[in-house]
């Protein structure tokens, strides 16, 4: 069963659709990233989940593409304004990647290849609201988009989806990741127009 993102009842047009506040629609798939585009080689790529002090639990690809998946359509959000609406992915849901993590620490930081990071509430990527992507529209993901994986949180601004996602790092205080050290929302519902820090 596909899972469907708040607001998303179907095919839309532009006449019926509803859109966060200050968004419009676009059917592209505009690229956006704050640095060069990482190439990760399958046999290079891994993703771990540690505490700050010890790794709890790590996969590489083949390990990673094991465990099961879902196909999931979901509406993109970007705090540059531009939405884009019933997009397909194929991804692991972090419920399974937390399977067995026992843990009371209530944030999370994700980290990518590349330096980049985003803070995430622990209880935004449970309860089906989160996965590690790999397939976009039925073909591999491409680097541009965040390839060969990339985080996929589509209740939040599309910075929060961290692409070329490497680590999950569980934290007991909520710090802020790359963008929100520039003055983006510590948060960023985009249902709330949380765009930059002072929203």
């Amino acid at each position: 069963m596909a899972i469907i993102s708040r607001g998303f009842s179907g095919r839309r047009g532009a006449a019926d659709a509803k859109l966060p506040p200050g968004q419009y629609l676009t059917t592209d798939f505009p690229v956006l990233s704050a640095g060069p585009t990482p190439h990760i080689a399958l046999d290079r790529w891994g993703f771990a989940i540690d505490d700050g002090s010890y790794v709890v639990k790590r996969w590489d690809w083949k390990t990673f593409r094991e465990l099961p998946t879902e196909t999931i359509t979901v509406d993109l959000h970007c705090v540059t304004r531009w939405s884009k609406l019933g997009t397909s992915w194929e991804g692991v849901s972090l419920d399974v990647l937390l399977a067995n993590v026992k843990t009371d620490l209530p944030f999370a930081m994700f980290r990518s290849y590349g330096d980049y990071t985003t803070n995430l509430p622990l209880k935004d990527v449970m309860n089906k609201q989160a996965w590690i992507a790999f397939k976009y529209d039925g073909a591999d993901l491409q680097p541009e988009h965040g390839g060969p994986a990339r985080l996929l949180v589509p209740h939040l601004y599309l910075w929060k989806s961290a692409k070329w996602v490497k680590s999950m790092m569980l934290m007991p205080d909520d710090k802020p990741g790359f963008w929100e050290n520039l003055g983006y929302h510590i948060y960023g519902d985009p249902w709330r127009e949380q765009r930059y820090s002072d929203e």
